[in-house]
Order: C-alpha cells, then structure tokens, then sequence
C-alpha cells in the first residue's frame, strides 16, 4: 500500500469513529479519591479569623454540628468558600493550614489541622480582591482566633496560607444523634475519621432491610420510615468509597434526641 493510500485511510478511520461520551453527576461532588486522603499536596489560599466572643461555634453553622465543643470538635475548626465546600459535602473533612510568604506575621514551622465544620459565603457587594473574600473563585478558610494565632498573629488579618488534604483522627466512635418526630427520622453523622466526609448512609432497624437515607442538609441525614421500638444499626460510606457498619447502635428502646456511638475508621 503505498503511504498516499495509507494515510487517506487512517483519515476515513478518523472521522467515523465516535468520540467518546462523558457521563457527568447531577451533583458536583467529587468521588475520584479512591484511597483515604492520607495527605495531599500543598495548595496555596487566604485566611481569616473570627473572634472568640462571636456565637457561631454555639450555634453550629453550615454542617449541622451544633454547638462545636460539646459535639467535641473545639477550636480546631475552619468554614470554607464556596469553591472549597462543595455544596456541604466536604463537612468533616481535615485538612492542614500553614501560613505562608510572610515573615512578619507568620509563626515559622508551625501549622494547624482543622474540621470542617461551616460554610463561608459569598458577599457579592464586594468583589473577590475588595472584601468578598468568600466570593469564587478565592479559596478561603475562616479560622477561630485561637486556631488563627497558632499559626499568625492576629494583626496580620488577611494571611496567605498554603492547605492540604489530610486523614481525620478522631477519640471513640462515630457518632449518631438522631431527631425527628414519627415516622421522620434525622441522624447526624459526627466524629468521623479517615476521610472524614460522608458520601452515604443506611439504617437498618430489627424489622427493616438496609434503607437508604438522603442528605439533608451538611451532614444531616434523614428517611421517612417508623423505626420506633427497633435497635437501629447504621452503614456509613465516605468520599474515598470506605464503609463501616455498625450493628445495634441504639437499642429497642431510643428515644429522638439521643446520641449513639459507633464503630470507626481508621486514621
């Protein structure tokens, strides 16, 4: 065959092979991890601190945590912009911070790990470089003053920081509180280690099979079922496609407002 004759049928292979199709999620929620962030690279961002008389850490924020210390998560916490936060997806999530690119203010060779456990939002009344420092496309981190000045003192306000992914440790078991009233069920997922950010969740009563529960909202999770007077077991998948199971966390006999201990990851 000669290379005139060869190359037109490479050309007419071309153009009648089908390109290939790509198949996109409904929700931008990223699932291409397929082991525990053990630690990832470096990435650069923007800081911020909030002052310790401000009552979010009370209240709870974006993730559904409620008030952070008697939910054991402490100081030790960070809301992120609305790039970083995934819709609330990446609550329970760890990640490292270290401040960077400024010697007056940084404390050198120090760096902090913090949940998260909020959601900073957008002001679109300033723009990204005059205020809006939770506006796209910046990625920030709104830190409690006593995890800021681990790592800044506080005057310099606005730090660089550079962040990366990381394993969550956690003391005891996966936490489940669960709410609702009837045949609404609502669970909390909290304290999760290794990955940190729940992707999915069952539950599972002496009489049921395995239900699937919807998120509600941050780490929230809720089904439409009557589970009363049923030992409760549940089965908890995060980002990096792991699963625990834990049979028989609570027993025949809870009651809405409770909060059970389960089995755990590892970290």
């Amino acid at each position: 065959m000669s290379p005139q004759l060869l190359t037109l049928v490479i050309q007419l292979l071309l153009l009648f092979t089908p390109a290939p199709t790509t198949v996109t999620s409904h929700y931008n929620y990223n699932f291409t991890s397929t082991s525990p962030p053990s630690q990832s690279e470096w990435r650069p961002a923007r800081a911020t601190f909030y002052a310790a008389s401000d009552p979010r850490d009370k209240v709870g924020g974006a993730c559904g945590y409620g008030d952070l210390e008697k939910a054991g998560y402490g100081q030790a916490t960070a809301g992120l912009s609305e790039i970083l936060f995934e819709r609330g997806q990446i609550c329970g999530a760890c990640f490292e911070l270290r401040c960077v690119e400024d010697i007056r203010w940084c404390i050198p060779g120090t760096s902090i790990i913090v949940t998260v456990t909020n959601f900073c939002a957008p002001n679109y009344g300033f723009n990204p470089d005059g205020g809006g420092h939770c506006n796209p496309p910046n990625k920030h981190f709104v830190l409690p003053i006593e995890a800021f000045e681990k790592i800044a003192i506080w005057k310099a306000g606005n730090m660089p920081v550079q962040y990366r992914r990381i394993k969550c440790r956690k003391e005891g078991g996966i936490r489940f509180t669960i709410d609702g009233s009837d045949i609404f069920i609502s669970a909390l997922i909290s304290n999760v280690a290794g990955a940190g950010d729940v992707v999915a969740v069952k539950i599972k009563g002496s009489r049921t099979g395995w239900l699937p529960m919807g998120r509600n909202w941050g780490q929230n999770w809720h089904i439409n079922a009557n589970l009363k007077n049923q030992p409760l077991s549940f089965e908890v998948t995060t980002s990096d496609g792991l699963t625990v199971t834990s049979y028989n966390v609570a027993p025949k006999n809870w009651n809405f407002g409770q909060t059970f201990e389960g089995k755990q990851f590892e970290s």
